[in-house]
């Protein structure tokens, strides 16, 4: 995920495409088996489910939505050539066929991928989906009026940096191709084996060109899922879904689909959100949320209440919090100063202001801790679970500064527990029995992304946090850590400016493996290389908790999302 704003807007909306967004393996409560809540029962088709939300779902466009995996509401409504397997934990990390027969057919060293689409495909008006329809929902996301979506496809295929969507050029983009109504091919500028996962985002989905009205079309977009827009009001605050009865279950392994009507209801104050929930009353006794973690008051209230503690999902998604460093500004250029750094941080503490550790688990690897990344334990400057400052204050004196040093943090004033005022003075707390005197720089939170962001004025030494646009290393690593992704003039997000050969070619060389455990591997062993230059500290990964009416059934949480998928669910 690019921004850490983007971010929690995407695991809101898409769970991506956040703050959802982040580790074990993701599961249900124990209380839960695959059954869900409400006794032995089996779920059955039926009833309305009602999604209780914080923030609406805005820009229902397939093109401007940025949701990995298809997403969790617009996943009801959009298909697309590959999505995630909707299984909890683990399994769920694994990328599975959608539209397509398979997850894609490499050629020609992973520069072209060959998809065919399964017989039988319809639209919720009856009429065929074609691979022409993939095709121009693709190339509609080019256009500056539809922005919004992934970037990868700008960058990956070939000409996609110089076009501008169908409404400009008629010609659309000849590096997709189309032979027939079933083939759709992609010539790419450069090897990518993870193809399959940027195939989840919803810009693969069809669109019948004849349907398109530009940016109207978010109001009732064609669905090719199960469910299909019949209200969209205020710009996404109130959708109201029922059934597609052109979906065949026979074409979709994936989505169980469930309940006979799907209502979104959202721009919820968040507190309000989980009291409904909590008293499960009426109508919300079907109900979920996609997008409202439990706080750390309102978790310690529900853990002490059995009936309630049974109704609590719990999942990790792909995201780490850390402290970043500017290597260009003293002291931070002196790599022992921020291992002394590394060895004072009290973990401890930090998780504490995180909301404790039902919330937070701490971090000793940049890759999150998930077999997918490529997750590979290593903890270069052990500092235990509550700091080493003696052996702090020996690499600070090996760098000259006997005394100590006096340095100022940049953080977030926005209260997300995650680059907060929270979690940075648990530092300053930590890095004082280290000598080192800490001053607090706190920003509103768009100066903060502004000045973090911004190779001019990126700070020394600040709070970060980032997560997975897929479940693996290279959304992780690369744009983080690839010096060809220093951006100048723009966001920039290599904030350890390292532009590193032997790291830079090794994200090549991982980009062109097409088995995907092979190469979460290596991602892996790169991330414990990098880790060694400490340009990061990373801190912790969050664990999200989200409560369900008494009603809801079927419950599944995996490690692509952490969040319960909406998919799944039954109520009757």
């Amino acid at each position: 995920m690019r921004q850490p704003s983007v971010i929690a807007r995407r695991v809101a909306a898409a769970s991506v495409t956040l703050v959802v967004a982040a580790g074990a393996a993701a599961c249900g409560p124990k209380d839960n088996d695959a059954k869900g809540a409400g006794g032995d029962s089996k779920p059955q088709k039926g009833g309305t489910l009602t999604v209780l939300n914080a923030t609406p779902q805005e820009d229902f466009d397939p093109a401007r939505l940025y949701t990995s995996g298809g997403g969790n509401v617009p996943s009801l409504v959009f298909r697309t050539l590959t999505t995630r397997n909707r299984e909890s934990g683990a399994a769920g990390a694994k990328v599975v066929p959608d539209l397509a027969t398979d997850t894609g057919r490499p050629s020609e060293n992973a520069t072209v991928w060959t998809y065919t689409l399964k017989k039988g495909l319809k639209y919720e008006d009856g009429t065929p989906i074609t691979s022409a329809d993939i095709k121009y929902g693709i190339e509609r996301s080019f256009a500056a009026e539809l922005s919004g979506g992934a970037p990868y496809l700008r960058d990956w295929l070939i000409g996609g940096a110089d076009y501008q969507g169908p409404y400009k050029d008629k010609k659309g983009l000849a590096s997709i191709e189309t032979p027939d109504d079933l083939t759709i091919v992609f010539h790419l500028n450069k090897p990518e084996g993870e193809f399959p996962y940027l195939a989840t985002q919803t810009q693969f989905t069809p669109v019948p060109k004849a349907k398109d009205n530009g940016t109207k079309y978010e109001e009732h977009p064609i669905s090719s899922g199960p469910y299909k827009v019949v209200k969209n009001e205020n710009d996404g605050e109130r959708l109201t879904l029922e059934r597609n009865t052109y979906w065949s279950a026979a074409t979709d392994a994936e989505r169980k689909a469930y309940p006979d009507k799907i209502d979104v209801r959202s721009g919820l104050d968040s507190s309000v959100i989980n009291q409904r929930l909590s008293a499960s009353q009426g109508a919300d006794a079907a109900a979920v949320t996609t997008d409202t973690n439990l706080g750390p008051a309102e978790l310690a209230k529900v853990t002490g209440d059995k009936a309630l503690a049974a109704r609590v999902g719990t999942g990790h998604f792909g995201y780490t919090n850390y402290i970043a460093f500017n290597p260009k500004v003293k002291p931070f250029d002196d790599p022992k100063v921020r291992q002394a750094i590394a060895y004072a941080v009290d973990r401890s503490s930090v998780i504490n202001a995180a909301g404790g550790s039902s919330l937070a688990e701490a971090a000793t690897t940049y890759l999150p801790n998930q077999k997918s990344f490529g997750y590979t334990p290593y903890d270069h400057f052990p500092a235990g679970a509550s700091g080493n400052p003696a052996k702090a204050k020996e690499l600070l004196k090996e760098a000259g500064h006997p005394n100590g040093i006096t340095v100022t943090l940049t953080h977030s004033n926005d209260k997300n527990f995650e680059t907060s005022p929270e979690i940075a003075t648990a530092l300053q707390d930590a890095l004082k029995k280290a000598g080192i005197t800490v001053k607090l720089q706190g920003l509103e939170d768009n100066d903060y992304r502004d000045k973090i962001h911004g190779v001019k004025t990126e700070p020394g030494f600040f709070l970060a946090h980032w997560g997975a646009d897929w479940p693996s290393g290279g959304p992780f690593l690369a744009p983080i850590f690839d010096g060809r992704q220093i951006v100048k003039d723009g966001a920039n997000f290599n904030t350890g400016f390292l532009d590193d050969k032997s790291v830079n070619g090794e994200i090549d060389a991982i980009n062109k493996l097409t088995n995907l455990d092979e190469a979460a591997e290596r991602w892996g062993a790169l991330d414990k290389k990098i880790g060694e230059q400490a340009l990061t500290v990373p801190l912790f990964h969050p664990v999200y908790k989200r409560l369900y009416g008494s009603a809801v059934k079927n419950i599944v949480i995996s490690d692509w999302t952490g969040v319960l998928d909406i998919s799944q669910v039954a109520v009757k």
